[in-house]
């Protein structure tokens, strides 16, 4: 069942790099992505009390809450970094180059998580970061 919320969630990735560069034209990016950020809190936050999930927060050790803050902070410095390239470059340039985030994550995933690194799926990384240096070379 994980993959089909991981192909919603690469639409909706999808979606969220066409609507953002429209949403961009003439608005500093910075402002675009707090906005942005807002808007996230607020259905992330209607998700968790419309299904009562709020009730797990006491549950949350100080462990959890330091690497949820940690992964908030990249998340966040990653969609300003995302916003900023978006209006300075096309979709079909700065959505790929984005997704070499895949491949780094294979690679930290295998360095600090100790995940084993199969051969299908070193060779599918190494197609990816190939695939990323063509795309930023050819602009």
């Amino acid at each position: 069942m994980w993959w089909v919320y991981a192909l919603l969630s690469a639409f909706f990735a999808s979606l969220t790099a066409i609507f953002a560069k429209i949403g961009i034209t003439g608005v500093n990016s910075n402002l675009a992505t707090a906005i942005r950020s807002f808007i996230i809190l607020l259905v992330a936050w209607g998700i968790v009390f419309a299904r009562s999930e709020y009730k797990g927060i006491p549950a949350l050790s100080r462990h959890n809450l330091i690497y949820i803050a940690v992964s908030g902070i990249a998340t966040g410095l990653s969609w300003i970094f995302y916003f900023k390239a978006l209006q300075l470059g096309k979709v079909t340039q700065v959505a790929p180059v984005d997704k070499l985030s895949v491949a780094l994550t294979i690679i930290l995933s295998v360095l600090f998580l100790g995940e084993s690194l199969t051969l299908k799926t070193a060779i599918g990384a190494l197609l990816i970061i190939a695939g990323t240096v063509l795309l930023i070379f050819e602009s």
